[in-house]
């Protein structure tokens, strides 16, 4: 439900006995509202506190970033809530082929399995989603919060060293996933964590990597050219597709360049 998939915990205990739908290694998928809830619980046995305590205290708090995993009560009056997206008849005629079936993989990755089948509007507007700052889908925050997470990784911030050593770096850069995405299809293509956007805007270098969201939000680095990029929207596409991230990307990129 809705409200298990707000808790880290709960997700890692139900992925812990579940039988995976390939064999380990051989393939790999995207996880759009549990995948990180494995990282989390790895990270809570290893040091006995929470990813979202971590990020507080040695990223976001150091930074001053405007990007939360577990928004604060006073930051409550500031969040916007996501609106659904809006398409003409025709539009969605055409669109609805290609939906995933329920007990697809991605149907499964997108929670269209269960009952009733996921709203991925209301899962993010919920305040427990919010306050909890589920790893893979909780987390809240500005565009210029998410392009400053970038750039304090990778090239330091306001005076601060970058977060990331460079072995570090150079392995979150690296791409470790590539081929057929078995639920996302060609488009997913990854680093460590990140989705490789090297691969996705060929103006950048090989090393760029960051992640998109569903509501539309983008970001990246390019550890290259040091160029850190953050984009938020408030409403989901009903068609799943943001053709203004290839525009906006390309322009911030012609005019850093100049």
């Amino acid at each position: 439900s809705a409200e298990e998939l707000a808790d880290d915990r709960v997700i890692a205990r139900r992925l812990a006995g579940q039988r995976p739908f390939w064999r380990p290694g051989s393939a790999y998928g995207y996880s759009g509202f549990a995948g990180f809830s494995i990282v989390a619980e790895v990270v809570r046995r290893v040091t006995g506190r929470s990813v979202q305590e971590h990020f507080e205290e040695r990223v976001r708090e150091p930074y001053g970033l405007d990007l939360y995993l577990g928004l604060p009560e006073r930051e409550e009056h500031r969040y916007r809530e996501v609106l659904a997206g809006e398409a003409s008849a025709e539009e969605l005629a055409a669109f609805q082929p290609y939906v995933p079936g329920p007990h697809s993989l991605g149907g499964i990755g997108y929670g269209l399995d269960s009952t009733p089948p996921l709203d991925q509007v209301a899962f993010v507007n919920t305040r427990r989603v919010r306050a909890l700052g589920q790893v893979s889908a909780g987390g809240v925050g500005s565009a210029r919060g998410l392009a400053g997470l970038y750039a304090a990784a990778v090239s330091g911030l306001d005076g601060r060293p970058p977060l990331l050593e460079p072995g570090t770096l150079g392995e979150f850069a690296m791409l470790h996933s590539t081929g057929r995405d078995l639920v996302t299809g060609d488009a997913g293509q990854y680093a460590l964590g990140f989705q490789a956007k090297g691969l996705r805007y060929p103006f950048l270098s090989a090393n760029a990597f960051g992640h998109n969201g569903s509501a539309g939000s983008e970001s990246f680095v390019d550890p290259r050219t040091g160029i850190a990029f953050g984009y938020t929207r408030r409403q989901f596409s009903a068609t799943w597709s943001y053709p203004e991230h290839d525009r906006l990307a390309a322009a911030v990129h012609a005019a850093a360049s100049r």
